[in-house]
This record gives structure tokens, C-alpha cells and sequence, in this order.
């Protein structure tokens, strides 16, 4: 995650007191096969220079800086096949779901390229001298794989964007539902077109603000089965601020998703004081404690009767909407950059000193 790389190196100076110098180690990935006449459009040549530059360039481009640093900190697990060059004694790695060692588990064993990849993952993960997971769900999910002992693992939340406030007014904006994430297929966006549908027969006016990517062929081909293409408002990519706007602009933000490790969009929409009706699943009951409303993952009906119903109250009882929305922003305020940075902190000094 570019955000965690980005955020600690605005923080750490300030928190370590100057104690750390932080330098991004981020290597310009280089474009082989996409650059091929014909076929370098085609999304198999796209992947292949992917993986190329994770698994071929980057460890070679590292490995002559290994002496140069005293700690090293992988902030996204799904590189950790960087590993192999770099000193496993004085490296942390942030782990922020199991998605990417889920093929290499020995309940799934794939073959091929994606069980590769995960391996490969897996094995650095395993190598680290401490693994710093984003939630206790996620902690939970990389222990169950048997390869990482507890006592080298912690739970070191992410925090909020400082752009991520309160509208100035006390209220959230227009009806509007929000979704903000990717469309990949734990995301559960099927869920998503069928509540926004159900509610729209409730709520004729309400449209859906989708931040994250178009919607694939398939999902897109469903919301006009449903009816609700044209009431669908697709975003352009959006920087920090932009998107707190959003957050602000929306009645509610929606999370139907079957696996999250953290729920970044949960936490942000809360710290904005935007009320969110979320999946019940481990990671995000964890992080929206009591100030989310929940629903069962893919129980449709109760996710048309959760949102009808809330939307009803914020038309109808200005108290109640407000109280929702001060324990939002009381529950945000847990999840802060500082005391992240502060964690990573005493980490990289407990490593070193190891």
C-alpha cells in the first residue's frame, strides 16, 4: 500500500524525534513485454511485466543497497519475495490481508503461476525478523498458515488521512450511498448493484457514487438487468482530499465485502462522519466497533431493510442521525497516523537492537 509508505514518511521524522532517516527504496518498474509490437496491449503482456519487475528487477535492483540501511521495512506483504536479498534479521514486513499467500496454504496448493507468486510471499513473510499486521483479523488469518510464530507478530493499526474530517455543517450531504474500493470479486459488488436496487424501490431518487474503477462487463450488465445503470455515478481517480469530499457528500458508505484486512474506506468515512453499513466479517467488526452498522455478507434483503432504514432515520430524526454520526467520528479517532508511526517506531529499534 502506497498510503502507508507515504504516511510514514511524513510521520516518522516528527514521532522518532529525528532519531530515524527514512528513504523509499521504490524502483521505476521497467516495460518489457507490454512494449512489443501487436501483442504488448494484451493484458496477459501487462502481467507479465508485472511480475517480471516484482520477482526479476526489484530484488536485483535492491540488493546493492542491502549494506546501506540498518532496517528494512516492507510495507506491502505481497512483495515480500524481496526477501531473498535482504537481511531477514533486520527486516519487518506489514501484513495487511492473506490474500496473497491464500494459494500457497496447504487447504488450496495451487499450481502454476499463482501458487508461485504466493509461495514466494508466503516464504518471505516467514523469513521477516517481525510481521506488523494492520488488524487482529488479519493477525488471526496469517498464524492459522503455521509458518509465522505469535511472538514475532503484532497489530499495528493503520490511521486516517488528516483530510478526513467532519462536514463543517454537522451533516452529511445528499442521499447518495457510496462505495469506494476495487471491483475485484471479494469486494462483493453484486451485493452492492442488489441493495442500491432494493432501496431505490423504497427511495425512488438515490443513486449510488462508485470510487475505485469502472465496474466490469459482467457487474455492469448487471445493474441494467436491475435498472439502475443510469442512476450510477462513476468516479475518476480522486486524490486524499477529493475523496474526503465524497465521504462528506454521501448519506452512507457501503462495505458488502466477503474478506477485508483493515477496511481503510470503513474508518475514513467514519472520520468524515459519514454513518457505514458493512459486511460482518472479522476485520471490519473489528475496526467499526460499535459505530458501524452491520449486515450478513451477501444477505441482500437485510442489506436493503439496514440502508432503507437508516436513510429513513436521517430524514426524519435529526438526534438520532447526529449521534450516529459523533460515535463515527469518536470510534475514527482510534486509528491515527501518529501512533502508528510511533509503533513502527519502537519496532525498527527492537529490531536493530536484536
Amino acid at each position: 500500500m502506497d498510503l502507508i509508505g507515504d504516511m510514514l514518511m511524513q510521520t516518522l521524522p516528527r514521532v522518532s524525534g529525528g532519531r530515524i532517516e527514512a528513504v523509499q527504496l521504490r524502483p521505476r518498474m521497467n516495460q518489457r513485454w507490454s512494449r512489443l509490437p501487436l501483442i504488448g496491449r494484451s493484458a496477459r503482456m501487462q502481467l507479465a511485466d508485472r511480475l517480471t519487475g516484482r520477482l526479476w528487477d526489484y530484488p536485483r535492483w535492491l540488493a546493492p543497497r542491502v549494506r546501506d540501511f540498518d532496517v528494512f521495512h516492507v510495507v506491502d506483504h505481497s512483495y515480500s519475495h524481496v526477501m531473498r536479498v535482504l537481511p531477514a534479521e533486520r527486516t519487518v514486513v506489514t501484513c495487511n490481508d492473506v490474500d496473497a499467500i491464500t494459494a500457497a496454504l496447504p487447504s488450496t496448493s495451487a499450481i502454476g503461476p499463482e501458487g508461485l507468486l504466493a509461495r514466494s510471499v508466503l516464504d518471505g513473510v516467514s523469513r521477516a525478523a517481525h510481521v506488523a499486521c494492520i488488524s487482529e483479523a488479519t493477525r488471526t488469518a496469517l498464524l492459522a498458515s503455521g509458518r509465522v510464530t505469535p511472538a514475532r507478530t503484532s497489530v499495528t493499526y493503520l490511521g486516517v488521512h488528516p483530510s478526513c474530517t467532519p462536514a463543517a455543517n454537522g451533516r452529511a450531504g445528499t442521499t447518495d450511498l457510496l462505495h469506494v474500493g476495487s471491483t475485484i470479486s471479494r469486494k462483493r459488488i453484486d451485493v452492492l448493484l442488489e441493495a442500491f436496487a432494493g432501496a431505490r424501490r423504497v427511495i425512488p431518487g438515490l443513486r449510488l457514487v462508485r470510487v475505485g474503477g469502472p465496474l466490469t462487463s459482467e457487474q455492469a450488465e448487471l445493474a441494467t438487468r436491475l435498472g439502475v445503470a443510469e442512476h450510477i455515478v462513476q468516479m475518476p481517480t480522486l486524490n486524499r482530499e477529493q475523496l474526503a469530499e465524497q465521504y462528506r457528500h454521501a448519506s452512507l458508505v457501503l462495505l458488502p465485502s466477503d474478506r477485508e484486512g483493515f477496511g481503510l474506506p470503513l474508518v475514513e468515512a467514519m472520520a468524515c462522519g459519514t454513518p457505514v453499513v458493512a459486511s460482518r466479517i472479522p476485520a471490519l467488526s473489528e475496526i467499526g466497533g460499535d459505530a458501524a452498522v452491520f449486515c450478513t455478507p451477501g444477505d441482500i434483503p437485510s442489506w436493503v431493510e439496514v440502508v432503507t432504514r437508516l436513510l429513513e432515520e436521517k430524514a426524519r430524526d435529526d438526534r438520532a442521525w447526529q449521534a450516529r454520526r459523533d460515535a463515527c467520528v469518536r470510534q475514527a479517532a482510534r486509528f491515527d497516523w501518529k501512533t502508528y508511526a510511533g509503533q513502527m517506531t519502537n519496532l525498527y529499534f527492537q529490531v536493530a537492537q536484536s
